[in-house]
């Protein structure tokens, strides 16, 4: 199935670099338009409504944020290129956006069309919605995109109580909505959740720091949470454990 996409960035040799890689190694993709602000961009999906929006994030006169709170529907799968700060960054993985680091890398590039090409459903407006809300906050990011093979779920961070790896998924616990399972790995969720609040206590848990009820000693120990649920602790992460629990630093 080919895919119509436009590229919206100030920067003409990043469109330039973005088009023949599109060119060269994309060829479900057709490009049909290039913006070099916001403005241009809001225009021209207004008028080609494309399938897919590789969007940078800093420009003049309107800048990508701005420019995407102008538009009412966002029926397109939306990609950010970016060079912008960390911060940004991990609130666009939060939000389960696709970003390009600039310059772009072919296989990420690739992946991120192959990512879009699967999804009947870009749920554009509440992963953005996510952004908007972790953005204004800057100093916690609150709220998480979690995807599952139904589709993208919506969470409060501080509503997770565990994580226990199953395979290539991930089993999530809250505090009042049923278990979920993501089709996102454990790793995944640790480079992702703020290392304050969850900690890895085990190659198949993490938990929520919050959360805990007590520790049940043992060669490493377990762990047992507010919702009755129990979690391994691993020898090697025991003392960093309880450095962390035991010394009052949550």
């Amino acid at each position: 199935m080919m895919l119509t996409a436009i590229i919206i960035d100030d920067e003409q040799k990043g469109r330039l670099a973005l088009r023949e890689k599109l060119h060269d190694y994309c060829p479900d993709v057709k490009l049909i338009g290039e913006a070099a602000d916001g403005l241009e961009g809001l225009q021209l999906i207004r008028e080609k409504k494309p399938a897919i929006v590789f969007l940078d994030i800093e420009m003049p006169r309107m800048d990508g944020f701005d420019m995407l709170h102008e538009l009412p529907e966002k029926n397109f799968h939306l990609i950010f290129t970016t060079a912008y700060d960390q911060y940004a960054i991990k609130a666009i993985r939060y939000a389960a956006f696709d970003y390009l680091l600039k310059p772009v890398d072919i296989e990420e590039l690739r992946s991120a069309i192959k990512r879009a090409g699967m999804q009947s459903q870009p749920h554009t407006n509440e992963k953005l919605e996510v952004l908007q809300q972790n953005l204004q906050t800057r100093q916690q990011l609150n709220k998480i995109a979690i995807p599952t093979l139904e589709g993208l779920l919506f969470f409060n961070t501080t509503d997770i109580v565990h994580l226990e790896a199953q395979s290539n998924y991930t089993n999530i616990y809250f505090t009042n909505a049923p278990k979920l399972i993501a089709s996102r790995t454990l790793k995944e969720f640790e480079e992702l959740l703020p290392s304050d609040i969850f900690f890895r206590t085990h190659h198949s848990f993490i938990i929520n720091l919050h959360h805990i009820k007590r520790y049940i000693k043992g060669d490493g120990g377990q762990i047992e949470m507010q919702n009755g649920h129990f979690a391994l602790l691993s020898r090697r992460k025991k003392d960093r454990f309880m450095e962390i629990w035991g010394g009052g630093a949550i």
